[in-house]
């Protein structure tokens, strides 16, 4: 089980099409409250944020499940624009398990899903 934190619709549409080529169940969250309580609920193998998100505001999902002791060891993985090195940095101070390039995460998405 994978949740994926995603607003863009390329990205939703190009991981939900990944995800069931390979047969990986796959949710969505659709507002940061939501993030949260399904991370909570289904404890996925990973959450997938997208850290160019305003409306998900992924940085303060990360440090709330980072700093919930029943959330801290959930996999966490960003994607982001390789030129905003800001919010690379600020996803790595709030625990993020992995960021990657938006470029990056597209072309390893199918082993990024598969070893979640």
């Amino acid at each position: 089980m994978i949740l994926a934190a995603v607003d863009d619709m390329l990205f939703r549409s190009r991981i939900r099409t990944t995800a069931k080529l390979i047969g990986v169940e796959l949710v969505f969250a659709r507002t940061p409250a939501e993030i949260i309580s399904q991370a909570r609920a289904l404890k996925p193998a990973l959450v997938i944020f997208d850290l160019n998100s305003k409306r998900m505001n992924p940085l303060r999902a990360i440090g709330q499940m980072k700093a919930d002791p029943d959330l801290v060891g959930i996999r966490t993985l960003g994607f982001v624009s390789h030129v905003d090195a800001e919010t690379i940095a600020a996803a790595r101070a709030v625990g993020i398990d992995q960021v990657l390039a938006r470029s990056a995460f597209a072309a390893q998405l199918g082993d990024i899903l598969t070893t979640a």
